[in-house]
């Protein structure tokens, strides 16, 4: 590595970098709910139950194969369900107005 390339590294390493989610990251979160939701009413189950089920054990056996919901809800680590369902709550009951 020459000393040009040396350089441009350290001045790259004393910058912080950004991150910003995606809006439809978010979205993700809500639309794979709505499929989960939508295939366990289909199949007889009750909703909340077995999404609260899940999210306490991570036990994925709670949530249907239907609709290929199980495997749409493994993509979401439970602590992000737990956020979105709470961020809805919130902005449902206007909590966050002041």
């Amino acid at each position: 590595m020459d000393q040009s390339n040396n350089r441009k590294l350290d001045q790259s390493l004393g910058n912080t970098q950004f991150f910003k989610v995606q809006p439809d990251q978010e979205t993700g979160v809500k639309k794979i709910l709505s499929v989960v939701y939508e295939a366990l009413t289909k199949k007889g189950y009750d909703p909340v139950s077995q999404i609260v089920g899940y999210i306490m054990s991570g036990d994925p056996t709670y949530i249907t194969n239907y609709m290929g919901a199980r495997s749409l809800i493994m993509k979401v680590e439970r602590d992000e369900l737990v956020e979105e369902i709470m961020k809805d709550y919130i902005e449902f009951n206007h909590w966050n107005q002041k």
